[in-house]
């Protein structure tokens, strides 16, 4: 097929479409990338005006890390069932406005959960994303179409520490979730009106593994508490740290057991079969195991012992 009838098949949307595709993606992509690190200059504030210890507020950014965490995962799955454009619009709705809940918090219980909500709608937004360009696109511009929105992905978290920063000494660490909303309505705007579902994701998924979604969320979700709370419960000699972390293993052995025998897996695990993929997904773990955890520490190093300001922390 010559590269003219790759850009006007059905399943793409016209040619002059598609960097306006493009721009919607990213922006609605850069918003999520960019709220895993925004808020972490801000946490100091934030403890401070909810009456919280740091401990507590380091909850702020490990309850988003944990909607993401669950989210991802099934995002494959979700936009089989769903259709890409449905899910990714409903994605965005769903991150846009608990952004403005976050921003509203009257207390600390309240703004986890609703990072927990940002969370779940802003994981699967960066899976979306690198699907409908590659969608979209014909294949001999996909490469292009891929390095633009790897600047934005690589732009957003270098630049949110400075962002966060520079709101929470001028106005408010609330704020920080405030300058979602525009953006946010913005993106579903255009892609509203402009992105074109394949006919074939349509109704490609037609049974819901509810075992798979319920083991999932158990077991990593007993695995993140067990890990935030196990050092101040002193590990095992909690009875609780020793039941979330049985909670946590059974429920992860039965999610792999799950997805392995099902026909219509949420994760489909055994593309791992292919083992050049499972030593990238292997290496990408440990690098990011060892990112996040600079993108909690560093920033509350430099606010609370070396007293630095939020601008310059970030």
């Amino acid at each position: 097929m010559t590269a003219t009838q790759a850009s006007s098949s059905p399943q793409s949307p016209p040619p002059g479409n598609k960097w306006l595709v493009a721009l919607a993606v990213m922006s609605a992509t850069i918003l999520e990338v960019l709220d895993m690190t925004v808020a972490n200059v801000a946490l100091d504030h934030i403890r401070g005006s909810l009456s919280a210890g740091v401990d507590e507020a380091a909850w702020v950014l490990t309850s988003y890390i944990v909607g993401n965490a669950i989210v991802i995962p099934l995002t494959g799955w979700l936009g089989r069932f769903f259709g890409r454009k449905r899910l990714f619009m409903f994605c965005i709705i769903l991150f846009t406005t608990s952004s403005f809940l976050c921003g509203s918090a009257p207390n600390l219980q309240s703004l986890v959960c609703f990072r927990v909500v940002q969370g779940l709608g802003g994981g699967a937004m960066m899976p979306l994303s690198q699907a409908i360009l590659m969608e979209t696109f014909p294949p001999h511009e996909q490469g292009m179409a891929m390095a633009v929105w790897a600047i934005g992905m690589m732009v957003a978290p270098i630049s949110g520490p400075i962002l966060g920063g520079w709101i929470t000494d001028n106005y408010s660490w609330r704020w920080v979730f405030y300058i979602n909303v525009p953006v946010g309505a913005i993106a579903v705007l255009l892609i509203a009106l402009i992105l074109v579902d394949p006919p074939y994701i349509k109704r490609a998924v037609t049974r819901i593994d509810w075992w798979g979604l319920f083991f999932l969320v158990l077991g990593v979700g007993c695995l993140q508490i067990l890990l935030d709370k196990g050092e101040r419960a002193d590990w095992f000699s909690s009875g609780v740290i020793t039941t979330l972390a049985i909670l946590s293993a059974v429920g992860l052995l039965l999610f792999v057991l799950q997805e392995l025998r099902t026909t219509e897996p949420v994760v489909d695990l055994r593309i791992l079969k292919n083992r050049t993929f499972a030593m990238g997904m292997v290496f990408a773990t440990i690098a990011i195991f060892g990112l996040y955890g600079t993108f909690v520490l560093i920033p509350l190093y430099c606010q609370l012992v070396a007293g630095y300001t939020p601008l310059l922390a970030g």
